[in-house]
């Protein structure tokens, strides 16, 4: 965390707020601790999706809804995991044991402190550094034609591949490990072909991942040709 801030000039004044938005319930149950990160992120969510509503409306000319659907694709859930994981701050999230033991950090928790650590910054840095560092970390995922954020991937790559009238299924390939951590390897092929495959520890899961990475790949065929 500290290596993540000093990218921005921040240094950690109070080390307990920080501390409070990388610790899920289940830590605070299990260690007897006052409080997680559930009130961060209700103050987070609403700073992070004030800045990205600011820069889409300063910079696309498009109508209510469709800037309403866009910046949905960049405050969701798997879009919030992914910059923890490309922030590689995943490793600093503090879970209770019985959390880890069902199948590892959730998706969703990663997403809620990403919003949680937002709040911190807002909170001991005021809007101006943490409207820097929201922008710093989102607009590259917004340029960058060849990422592709929704909610629920696989609705949006069948109404894709509805359009274009293409055959596609997923299929699950592999499933591994004890019971209480099983993975799952789903593919997805579309005209007979893997576009994708996710890895998770469940087969919804691996089967969003596999969606996201076919769009992905559509994407990028597409600005191609």
């Amino acid at each position: 965390m500290n290596e993540f801030l000093k990218q921005y000039g921040i240094t950690i004044r109070n080390k307990k707020l920080y501390e409070t938005a990388l610790t899920h319930s289940s830590f605070v149950n299990e260690h007897h601790l006052k409080a997680d990160y559930e009130r961060l992120e209700f103050l987070g969510d609403a700073v992070l999706e004030l800045v990205v509503s600011d820069y889409l409306y300063r910079n696309f000319s498009e109508s209510e809804g469709e800037m309403t659907k866009l910046r949905s694709c960049y405050v969701c859930e798997n879009a919030l995991y992914q910059y923890m994981k490309d922030l590689d701050l995943i490793k600093c999230i503090k879970v209770g044991q019985g959390e880890l033991n069902e199948g590892g950090v959730k998706k969703a928790i990663i997403a809620d402190i990403f919003e949680a650590i937002m709040a911190a910054i807002y909170i001991e840095e005021g809007f101006l550094k943490v409207k820097e560092v929201i922008l710093d970390i989102v607009v590259p995922y917004i340029k960058n034609p060849n990422v592709v954020f929704f909610s629920d991937y696989k609705s949006t790559l069948q109404e894709a591949l509805q359009t274009d009238k293409k055959s596609f299924y997923y299929e699950t390939v592999n499933e591994s490990g004890p019971p209480h951590d099983k993975k799952f390897t789903v593919v997805v092929k579309i005209d007979n072909v893997i576009y994708g495959k996710g890895i998770a520890s469940s087969k919804k899961e691996a089967a969003q991942e596999a969606a996201r990475i076919a769009l992905t790949k559509l994407a990028k065929n597409k600005n191609e040709k």
